[in-house]
């Protein structure tokens, strides 16, 4: 489905509840697609009926094409902001991922009141890489049945897998990789150019549930840097999990929907709560 939104013709994909449920908005990371947060996340809410979710593709990526005067992450904010405000007639719910979680974290600090859970899977917490305290690439499980299948060069070219077997890969494939071969080169090279936003962040505590997951052998966003926000999320359960790199959610399925089914309990409890 698409949207006319901020200057821009949105896509995006709509699953469960009808307007007027709690909602649910996915924010992915750069520059993938909705698949990488379809994947992981639809096999949690296929347990929790009465949900409505809401998968975006940002401005430049998936099937959302990039406004010829985009040129800023401050231009992303802004549409998706006048996206969700075109959509959801309330109260939200925001995951972010890597890059999605930089937004989602711009979203809580516009509207503490109305987005009322975050979580932030593999943030994107300092922007600039050079400056992000990351460890050293490491890959920790090297199955020899996918080194036969696909060859150690293929291997060795994966600079983000952590756990290398022929169910990762497969995900991989299946969740990851869209997004990249439809990204808009030239969009997504404008938006680098000015990849820091201006908007605020965590001006204040943000005193609604929040999950921050953050994977032990991440060599792209880290886990380190996400520390530093911890005291501005006074209701976060914060997770960092071994055996884990960028794409956790996919090398850890079940310590991954553990958690977030934990705190999806914690929104709906406070959702009761407020009435």
């Amino acid at each position: 489905m698409f949207i006319e939104a901020g200057g821009a013709s949105v896509h995006y994909v709509e699953h469960g509840a009808a307007v007027g449920a709690p909602t649910a908005v996915f924010l992915h990371g750069f520059p993938v697609d909705h698949h990488i947060m379809t994947g992981p996340f639809e096999p949690v809410f296929a347990r929790r009926p009465g949900w409505r979710r809401l998968y975006l593709d940002l401005p430049g990526m998936g099937a959302t094409a990039a406004p010829p005067d985009l040129t800023s992450t401050d231009d992303i904010f802004a549409i998706v902001r006048a996206t969700i405000d075109a959509l959801v007639p309330g109260r939200y719910v925001v995951v972010g991922e890597s890059y999605g979680g930089y937004l989602a974290r711009g979203l809580a600090a516009a509207e503490p009141d109305r987005v009322e859970g975050v979580a932030l899977l593999c943030p994107m917490i300092v922007v600039e890489h050079g400056q992000r305290d990351l460890p050293p690439h490491r890959v920790l499980v090297r199955d020899p049945e996918l080194l036969a299948l696909v060859g150690e060069e293929a291997l060795d070219a994966d600079d983000v897998g952590v756990v290398q077997t022929p169910a990762t890969w497969r995900r991989t494939l299946d969740e990851v990789v869209p997004g990249l071969n439809a990204a808009d080169a030239d969009a997504t090279q404008r938006v680098r150019a000015r990849w820091a936003g201006t908007f605020p962040l965590e001006p204040r505590p943000y005193d609604s549930p929040t999950l921050l997951l953050v994977g032990r052998q991440d060599s792209a966003t880290g886990y380190r840097d996400a520390w530093q926000i911890l005291e501005h999320y006074s209701r976060a359960t914060f997770a960092v999990l071994d055996r884990a790199g960028h794409n956790l959610q996919i090398e850890q399925p079940g310590l991954f929907e553990a958690l977030v089914d934990e705190w999806l309990d914690r929104v709906e409890e406070s959702r009761s709560a407020v009435g």
